[in-house]
């Protein structure tokens, strides 16, 4: 899909999930397998915003884990970079300081409720570096997190040498809910080579992966007795690069500056 176009997918794209069905009089079969309904290839000149159902979360310096970067929508942060990718690049002055990264959602623009959604993406690696994405239950302005629900496809901490995939649920009695999640090595090199991450989301189940290797799969019967199941609502998509904090720790010398996460291409489609 060209650039151009990407305005008017993600425009139908929310009434492309919302499961409406139109009677078939003559009573042909419909094709089985997902539909597809919204898709983002970043072609366009070098250093343009990366537009059509894209938004911006700016701010931070003390976001989610005590994070040290601060999320801006400046070109220098999150652009596309000519050659087809979305860059996601965090970077701080010649001292380390300052650091700015970016964080790109589809809140309010593309969300669903049964799917797959997925992204192919070539992570950062260096300490400090928290590369992510992610979904959030679109309701979260109404009831908060962990209330909402967090679906994590994929994060790597520092050399990236290692995947991260998980849920975070609402639990009584806990502000930070309960955390059901898998980890360990990766299986190929994460770091600087592209991968598809992906997550299929269907009532009662959501499944994640790599390529074509499946790393978790988490149903209510997983849950605590006190957690509630708040997946079965729409979720919207995230993007970003976070840098510091208690997970993974701090940046040092070492790390890459600036430090970029290329995204090739994003699609969600209907199951």
């Amino acid at each position: 899909m060209k650039f151009g176009a990407r305005r008017a997918v993600a425009a139908l794209s929310v009434l492309g999930l919302c499961g409406c069905a139109m009677h078939d009089t003559i009573g042909h079969a419909q094709p089985a397998g997902p539909v597809a309904v919204f898709s983002d290839d970043f072609t366009g000149p070098a250093g343009t915003p990366p537009g059509g159902p894209w938004r911006f979360d700016t701010g931070g310096g003390g976001w989610g884990n005590n994070e040290v970067q601060v999320y801006t929508d400046d070109p220098g942060n999150v652009s596309l970079d000519g050659a087809g990718h979305l860059a996601i690049v965090a970077r701080g002055d010649a001292d380390g300081s300052n650091i700015t990264s970016a964080r790109v959602t589809t809140k309010g623009t593309v969300e669903f409720t049964s799917g797959r959604a997925e992204a192919r993406i070539a992570l950062p690696a260096g300490a400090g570096l928290h590369p992510a994405f992610w979904l959030l239950g679109s309701d979260v302005d109404q009831v908060g997190w962990p209330a909402s629900g967090e679906i994590d496809v994929i994060e790597t901490l520092n050399l990236a040498d290692e995947y991260h995939t998980g849920v975070h649920v609402p639990r009584q009695g806990s502000a930070r809910g309960q955390e059901i999640s898998a980890s360990g090595p990766a299986p190929f090199p994460l770091a600087g080579e592209f991968h598809t991450y992906w997550v299929e989301k269907t009532p009662g189940r959501i499944v994640t992966g790599i390529d074509d290797l499946t790393l978790f799969t988490v149903t209510p019967a997983d849950l605590a007795p006190e957690s509630t199941w708040v997946f079965d609502g729409p979720v919207f998509l995230l993007l970003n690069v976070a840098v510091g904090g208690n997970w993974p720790g701090p940046p040092d010398l070492t790390t890459p500056n600036p430090s970029t996460m290329l995204v090739d291409w994003v699609r969600v489609s209907a199951l």
